[in-house]
């Protein structure tokens, strides 16, 4: 069993180390790149937001982009893209965290397994009356050693996916609150002076 908890070991470590990467770089900074964009809207110029949005990675800027290109239209059907592209990009954040859950739930068993293998080596050597304290340590090893390391395995298993978890709700918070600003900049804000046109002349 030695063998199978190293190879979920290795698949747990790559998996963990391809994560965390991948929510690293999809983690910006969200006030900052939302302030960003709107002084360059302030300025009028949508289309250097838009290639902001294109060269910024993340789910973030994904929205923000969506809602972007829809910055003339009513507020529901902004709304509708903005939501339909969270729905796209947030399902890649919690890709392959059902593996490491797996993982930590499945290293115990094989652990046990383990254990009870080598508890049936020791009741064999009973069996056949050649107990010797060689035989029964090798038994005994053999259980201990499985538990061991299957432990060793699930809790940082435990550990990586609640860290993960927790990740990923940081950044479809930031998602969140980046789509409802841009939405609420954009119907306000952008909308209320025309380029060359004081307020005071658009409301006359």
């Amino acid at each position: 069993m030695m063998g199978v908890l190293l190879v979920i070991a290795l698949v747990g470590l790559m998996v963990f180390v391809e994560r965390t990467l991948y929510l690293h770089r999809g983690q910006i900074r969200s006030t900052a790149f939302i302030n960003g964009i709107k002084n360059i809207l302030a300025k009028r110029r949508i289309v250097e937001a838009l290639t902001v949005c294109e060269e910024t990675p993340g789910p973030v800027a994904a929205v923000v982009k969506a809602a972007l290109l829809h910055a003339d239209d009513d507020a529901d059907t902004m709304r509708f893209h903005v939501q339909e592209a969270a729905v796209i990009e947030l399902p890649a954040l919690e890709r392959r965290l059902g593996a490491i859950a797996a993982i930590a739930q499945v290293a115990p068993l094989v652990g046990l397994l383990g254990t009870v293998l080598g508890m049936i080596t020791t009741y064999v050597a009973f069996d056949k009356d050649y107990a010797t304290a060689s035989v029964l340590a090798k038994g005994l090893w053999q259980a201990l050693l499985s538990t061991a390391a299957s432990l060793m395995i699930a809790i940082p298993a435990h550990l990586a996916y609640h860290f993960l978890q927790g990740r990923v709700r940081a950044i479809v918070r930031d998602v969140e609150w980046a789509g409802n600003e841009i939405m609420k900049y954009l119907l306000t804000d952008y909308r209320g002076v025309q380029p060359g046109v004081t307020q005071s002349e658009q409301k006359s």
